[in-house]
């Protein structure tokens, strides 16, 4: 694939992140410090393996989840893990929003499986849908959490927000053409990333 078609791709997701690279590139930073503002709080195998509970007691009390490939895969329903994960961060004293940019029937169809509340079209990586999400749930960045499959969409726009940013791998092996040609670059940053930090795993 040529660059320029690698551009037009990412234009047509609303996104430009080869020219948020190239923005920072120049020669007084070094290459984690140009990469930082992609980088996750935290980095897990699956957004199963996140414990919640400790994350309560430190004082967190909503998560923003995106919603393909972070908790189904791409399109589906929410299937009985999804809905016990999302019953149990209620259980908790969580309040809980799906923030996607995917559109209404996409994002509603799930919330109402779940019984959430949810943003839909979000503008990620704009730190809009984040802070609607929050003003819905009546929180702030001081205590809520972020849980997202995508760098460029959704860590970058949880850190645009200031919020705590969690990046699980995706569930989905096979993805959509636009989201495997997102996922060339993210390789970049991660390489960079566990330079200096784990990727975290189910025990």
């Amino acid at each position: 694939v040529r660059s320029r078609g690698l551009g037009d791709v990412y234009k047509r997701q609303g996104i430009n992140c080869l020219t948020g690279i190239r923005k920072q590139t120049n020669k007084d930073l070094g290459e984690h410090d140009m990469f930082q503002r992609f980088f996750p709080n935290e980095y897990y195998d699956s957004t199963y393996h996140i414990d919640f509970q400790a994350f309560y007691d430190k004082g967190y009390r909503a998560v923003l989840f995106d919603v393909d490939n972070t908790l189904v895969e791409h399109d589906a329903p929410a299937n009985a893990r999804a809905k016990a994960l999302i019953q149990k961060l209620k259980d908790m004293g969580y309040g809980v929003c799906f923030v996607s940019n995917n559109d209404e029937e996409r994002v509603k169809s799930f919330n109402e499986q779940v019984g959430a509340t949810y943003v839909y079209k979000a503008g990620k990586p704009s730190a809009r849908g984040y802070v609607q999400a929050m003003q819905k749930l009546g929180t702030d960045r001081t205590n809520t959490l972020f849980v997202g499959d995508q760098i460029f969409t959704d860590i970058w726009g949880a850190n645009n927000a200031q919020l705590y940013s969690i990046l699980v791998q995706p569930i989905a092996k096979h993805e959509e053409i636009q989201i495997v040609l997102k996922r060339i670059p993210e390789k970049w940053v991660l390489h960079s990333y566990l330079k200096k930090h784990t990727l975290q795993t189910g025990k």
